[in-house]
């Protein structure tokens, strides 16, 4: 079965997870190579400016990607050519090594010494979709804000590699999927490197056909027989594959009826939710050039009964040049306390001026917030056991829910696949 002659009936089409064709660099400097996904540190300039001088003139998965914080700015489109040019400069050269059909057992020590486990290979994006309440094999955690998928689609669109940042959820409490490849018996070593910025350590290995066949068998028991089975959750990396999956059905307009195109295809690093060193931590926010004082009032004045200090209820706290408090609203409609944020936020800002970004980390939001003109907003973490249930339930969490792990623990760009 090769990556684009995908056999009917095959043990892959059960689970829509597959092998692909990877590419990893020849002899670089893996330290350099990898950087961190581009969605992270996007109101903190300085750590892109960190990478920058770390990596220097070295091969580096850095030119391969247009971090987000770097999104909107003047120069974008020279930048995404820039992109798809060095794309082009690495094949060209030479650069890559090719594992054919294979699959990458990943171990990321993480910032806090925890080890976590993972599995690369490519989800067919036929059966990924994003639609709240979606019956698909893969959904979407949260829902999707449509004006994020353009920017990813330029950097997509004509691209002749994807680096992934993705990783997909799994249900597996049992731990039958992932952790049985522990043992790593038979296994090629590909990589064992340190991570830049302090982002921990990472290794990697090749599994064995015997391997990746055991590992679809689990993932088909997982799914079991329902009729709409839910098989993986999108942890990171949810507006990329929607990207992806968007980019795939342009072409596929103008495809050969029947054509198998790589673009079907997305790389993704598969987790298990129930992996002990995965967390769910909150996604804080920010609001930029706003009159903090206002904000807060027209919160307590948005919720009927909300009030200062902690109580029964949604339970949110801020920070701001003039100091930090607590919020509660009482009896919150939403289930959860983003969701009754996120509410007010998308209602203010729809009729008064300032900017919102997402904050992965509390001291980062904090720090943010202190400064003058801005306010941050500090939630509480999800339980990660109730992913699964609810978005089955109902559909999709509220945007930005959760983040798997803390900014410095994200997905680093090292694999990468032949878009064409």
């Amino acid at each position: 079965m090769g990556a684009f002659e995908l056999q009917k009936d095959s043990l892959f089409d059960a689970v829509g997870f597959y092998p692909a064709d990877i590419l990893l660099p020849r002899g670089a400097d893996m330290n350099k190579w990898a950087v961190i996904a581009c969605d992270q540190f996007t109101s903190q300039a300085e750590y892109w400016q960190a990478v920058e001088a770390a990596v220097g003139d070295a091969p580096s998965t850095l030119r391969l990607i247009l971090p987000e914080a770097r999104l909107g700015q003047e120069g974008e489109a020279d930048e995404i050519a820039a992109i798809h040019n060095a794309m082009t400069s690495y094949l060209e050269r030479g650069l890559f090594r090719t594992l054919p059909r294979s699959m990458v057992y990943v171990r990321r020590t993480q910032t806090d010494g925890r080890v976590r486990q993972g599995l690369v290979g490519m989800v067919d994006l036929e059966q990924y979709d994003f639609t709240p309440g979606s019956g698909a094999l893969i959904r979407a955690t949260e829902g999707t804000v449509l004006s994020r998928i353009p920017p990813r689609m330029a950097v997509r669109r004509g691209a002749p590699l994807e680096l992934p940042h993705v990783m997909l959820l799994i249900d597996d409490p049992e731990h039958t999927v992932i952790e049985p490849l522990a043992a790593g018996e038979g296994m090629e070593p590909l990589y064992d490197f340190d991570l830049l910025q302090g982002g921990g350590h990472l290794h990697g290995s090749r599994l064995t056909e015997a391997q990746m066949e055991q590992t679809a068998q689990a993932l088909a028991r997982l799914a079991g027989g329902e009729e709409h089975p839910m098989l993986f959750a999108v942890g990171d990396g949810n507006h990329s594959l929607a990207a992806a999956k968007a980019c795939y059905e342009e072409r596929k307009a103008s495809a050969p009826e029947g054509a198998v195109l790589p673009e079907r295809f997305a790389l993704v690093e598969v987790v298990n939710c129930h992996d002990p060193a995965l967390t769910f931590e909150p996604i804080h926010r920010c609001l930029f050039g706003v009159e903090p004082e206002a904000v807060l009032s027209a919160l307590l004045a948005y919720y009927p009964g909300a009030h200062r200090g902690e109580g029964e209820g949604h339970t949110v706290s801020f920070t701001w040049s003039g100091g930090s408090g607590t919020i509660t609203v009482p009896q919150p409609r939403a289930h959860l306390a983003v969701g009754t944020l996120q509410t007010f936020l998308d209602d203010y800002l729809a009729s008064h001026a300032g900017r919102l970004d997402y904050i992965h980390g509390e001291e980062a939001a904090r720090s943010l917030g202190r400064r003058s003109g801005n306010l941050a907003f500090c939630l509480p973490a999800m339980e990660k056991s109730q992913l699964f249930p609810t978005v089955m339930a109902d559909g999709v969490l509220p945007r930005k829910a959760f983040s798997m792990g803390e900014a410095r623990d994200k997905r680093y760009y090292v694999e990468a696949r032949r878009l064409r």
